[in-house]
């Protein structure tokens, strides 16, 4: 950024300053130095003391314990009416005719986004690395969908399929099934992913590494291979990489932050 002349940066706070005080005798106006000189004493202020950052921190006292995959609790479709607001709306995200994949579909918030998909009109691939509750969750799915849209002109087509996100065969395996089920993909929502609450500074490398190989890899190999069948069909398509706000803060209490 271009540096402005001093009398430039000055001239608001002289003009206040002098209005405070007796006015000065005609003719008489701070000279220019003056004014430098007044402003580098304004600037020179001493350093805050409480910086940003300060008290964000992680308790070590503070012990996490995360649940064994089956331990989990099995998600539920929403059900209820979405009420007056939706409908109205809803024509305008309309996915009639397409096709979507979702990872880590079967349960929480890949679980709720796939439902929204298919309220919207589209056709679905629920992925997930359990594939006994990805077909649990298809099944409760569509008959949520029945059960609330009795006189549906069409029934969404929705199955179930298994992948290791982090596997780059087993991505291939599944993209190859749900284009055999479904014909094509249109749409890609990569939920996929976990945490585990080691303490930061002594996090097992062998843990970060499947972290990374679940949360990063895997995005980018079903975005990867989502994106070549779009380019292959000369259609346009949509992909939606879902993230945490821990990326971007630190989650005290949890020990990882």
């Amino acid at each position: 950024m271009a540096a402005r002349p001093c009398s430039r940066l000055v001239a608001p706070l002289l003009g206040r300053a002098v209005g405070r005080r007796p006015a000065l005798a005609s003719g008489l106006r701070p000279s220019r130095a003056a004014a430098c000189a007044a402003a580098r004493a304004l600037h020179n202020v001493p350093p805050r003391r409480d910086k940003p950052g300060k008290y964000a921190r992680t308790d070590s006292d503070v012990e996490i314990e995360y649940p064994d995959e089956h331990d989990l609790p099995p998600s539920k479709p929403v059900r209820g009416l979405p009420g007056q607001y939706v409908k109205p709306t809803l024509a305008s995200f309309s996915l009639d005719g397409n096709v979507g994949l979702v990872t880590g579909g079967a349960r929480g918030l890949g679980l709720v986004i796939a439902q929204g998909m298919v309220y919207s009109g589209a056709d679905l691939a629920l992925v997930d690395m359990n594939k006994e509750e990805a077909e649990k969750q298809t099944k409760l799915l569509m008959e949520a969908f029945t059960k609330e849209n009795p006189n549906a002109e069409r029934v969404p087509k929705v199955t179930a399929h298994y992948a290791d996100v982090s596997d780059p065969a087993s991505v291939d395996a599944c993209i190859a099934d749900v284009i055999a089920e479904h014909g094509k993909i249109d749409n890609l929502v990569t939920s996929a992913g976990f945490t585990e609450n080691f303490e930061a500074i002594n996090y097992p490398i062998d843990r970060m590494r499947k972290l990374w190989a679940v949360n990063v890899d895997g995005t980018y190999l079903f975005a990867t291979s989502v994106a070549r069948h779009l380019m292959e069909r000369k259609s346009p398509g949509s992909m939606v990489m879902i993230g945490s706000m821990s990326g971007a803060i630190v989650n005290v209490p949890q020990p990882q932050a």
